[in-house]
């Protein structure tokens, strides 16, 4: 229903409906709608952070395939399923519940970011808090292009999307020294 039709939608028991259970069961696992939205988009988010992870281990241990592997990982984890891009296009910026959530599934990303920084970059050319700083704005803005995106408002397709951010991405990492240079 989230992806479908949209949230501002949903009721309890259009819900209980779609899953072919009364109402008793719903309250037995949530106390209320907002519960059970916080539940699915927590689940995606695990799911999509889970297929990053997977698709970096899997990776070679050089900073281009491993930012590959990970942006089409999740790329096609979100397309997969385009109730997935629905829900990151238009229920986020629509819930004020799921804008606190952002923030934490974006805080969780660029964690991910960092450490794959410090796992394939021999010499990090940043403090840590200017590394978090620049995990923070990348991930956020990459999640914004990837909303753009899936809502439509971009006109390319997949590959070059994909194409695009590896190469921000490569491009984020040269930029360190500079950035570096400036802020002392």
């Amino acid at each position: 229903m989230l992806g479908g039709h949209g949230w501002a939608t949903a009721t309890v028991r259009g819900v209980c409906k779609q899953a072919g259970l009364n109402d008793r069961y719903f309250y037995e696992s949530f106390t209320d709608l907002d519960a059970l939205l916080l539940a699915v988009v927590d689940d995606q988010a695990a799911q999509g952070t889970a297929a990053i992870l997977t698709a970096a281990a899997a990776a070679p241990h050089r900073l281009r395939a491993r930012a590959r592997a990970a942006v089409e990982a999740i790329v096609d984890f979100l397309s997969a399923d385009p109730r997935r891009g629905r829900i990151l296009a238009h229920e986020f910026s629509a819930h004020p519940l799921l804008q606190q959530r952002r923030r934490r599934i974006i805080q969780t990303l660029a964690g991910i970011f960092t450490a794959q920084v410090h796992e394939l970059l021999d010499e990090v050319p940043l403090s840590a808090a200017d590394l978090d700083l620049t995990a923070l704005t990348v991930t956020a803005g990459l999640w914004d292009l990837l909303t753009s995106w899936f809502r439509g408002d971009l006109d390319i397709g997949r590959d070059h999307l994909i194409d695009y951010v590896v190469a921000f991405l490569l491009t984020t990492t040269e930029l360190a020294p500079a950035l570096q240079h400036r802020l002392q």
